[in-house]
């Protein structure tokens, strides 16, 4: 679930604790003015209409307006007053929330960050070491592999995991108000752990955004996916590595992972190929090659790749690596819906396996800032091209209207933000440097 992981996220999502000093759920009555004395007379008590600071009326208001929800929801006051009297929201985790990257980190850097030699080591080792992999195989149908690199990236292999106080995060979230409804969710649904008596309050540890765990699970997949592999009675995503992974393996199963089926195989295309396709056909392989593309690595397709859809994509446009990704690379997705993220969860898994690295190498690339990012998609909808809202992500609506944009233009519609394509989209739309 992950580290854009959660990218990246996946980001993709690991931080430190800050924990607070505990006080009132809702506001309580003022003290009774002090007696009068000759030398100082009482002072009235506070009108209501006395000036309160703007963050704390608003997060009283807020937590008054929760409480009634999450009455309704089920959770008793006791449990509320327990667990949130007296929180308050944590500046760390509203600044992360509210902090838009600067600049884009282009995928080749993503993945040779992913992928390096030392976790590859690591992630061989552990597929050796731990003996309970084959029945969580056996089990949920997901590889060893993709479950190694999910825990990779995720945790490195549980080794960071976040420190926050997730009832507090949710808490920041919610109160702040960008996504309120998900986060007021995930507060309820991570109430609802701690009232279970599965976990406690000092145990529901994580990142600033409320994923837990070595698997990084938010409060709700945590309650309706994560699973007691090793039989122990807890569901333990913190210090079991095979909860962890079996928690992982059925997420991914939910997602629609297919057995037997594989995530992606790098292609190679051929000169002159239609690129407007990337990111629409969904077809078998037996297409694709029938328009001249083929597998970099040589190979056969198997029989139940042969016979599954298949949609070309170019993470890094027509001078990158080019792959026909296959239903469980949109599976991956399910955990962090990330291109890249995806990519890099499949390209570790298949170097875990034993895998080499790509025929095509990833271009060197000029990052993007965020500037470049909002005036590129402000300039296709100026074109008459709408990439959505101009908010310098850029997602498949924005590489949809920049294909469609190149084509009018007679260049490869590889749907490809670089740095010369900015440019050539400002000059076009008349928007000065």
């Amino acid at each position: 679930m992950a580290m854009d992981r959660r990218v990246f996220l996946v980001l993709l999502l690991a931080g430190c604790a800050d924990t607070s000093p505990q006080g009132p759920l809702t506001a309580v009555a003022p003290p009774p003015p002090p007696q009068p004395t000759p030398a100082k007379p009482a002072a009235p008590p506070p009108s209501p209409d006395t000036p309160v600071p703007a963050g704390e009326l608003a997060f009283d208001t807020w937590m008054k307006d929760f409480r009634v929800r999450a009455l309704a929801a089920g959770l008793s006051p006791a449990l509320l007053d327990r667990e949130l009297s007296g929180v308050t929201p944590d500046p760390k985790v509203i600044s992360l929330d509210s902090r838009q990257p600067e600049f884009s980190k282009p995928v080749g850097d993503y993945i040779r960050g992913v992928i390096s030699d030392d976790r590859i080591a690591v992630g061989r080792r552990k597929r050796e070491e731990l003996t309970f992999l084959p029945a969580i195989e056996a089990r949920y149908g997901v590889p060893r592999d993709i479950l190694l690199a999910v825990w990779a990236m995720e945790s490195a292999f549980g080794q960071l995991q976040g420190n926050f106080d997730v009832i507090r995060s949710m808490v920041s979230l919610a109160a702040d108000g960008r996504r309120r409804a998900w986060a007021e969710g995930e507060l309820i649904a991570a109430l609802k752990i701690i009232d279970s008596g599965e976990v406690s309050r000092a145990q529901l540890r994580g990142s600033w955004a409320g994923a837990m765990g070595q698997t990084q699970f938010i409060p709700s997949s945590y309650r309706s996916t994560a699973v007691d592999f090793d039989g122990d009675g807890r569901r333990d995503i913190w210090t079991s590595d095979a909860d962890s992974l079996a928690s992982a393996a059925n997420l991914l199963m939910k997602g629609g992972w297919k057995p037997g089926v594989g995530w992606a195989k790098e292609v190679l295309l051929p000169a002159g190929f239609d690129y407007s396709v990337t990111e629409v056909e969904k077809q078998p392989p037996a297409w694709w090659e029938a328009r001249g593309v083929s597998r970099a690595d040589g190979l056969a397709w198997t029989a139940a790749d042969a016979a599954s859809p298949a949609m070309l994509i170019l993470p890094a446009g027509a001078t990158g690596p080019a792959f026909l990704a296959l239903p469980n690379h949109f599976a991956i997705r399910a955990y962090n819906n990330s291109t890249a993220y995806a990519l890099g969860i499949g390209l570790l898994a298949d170097r875990f396996g034993g895998g080499g690295p790509l025929v095509t190498p990833w271009p060197v690339e000029t990052p993007l800032n965020l500037a470049d990012r909002m005036a590129a998609q402000i300039a296709l909808s100026r074109l008459g091209f709408d990439p959505g809202p101009a908010d310098g992500v850029i997602g498949v609506g924005t590489r949809k209207a920049l294909r469609a944009w190149q084509q009018s233009q007679q260049l490869p519609a590889d749907g490809y933000l670089s740095a010369d394509m900015v440019a050539r989209l400002k000059a076009r739309a008349g928007i000065s440097p």
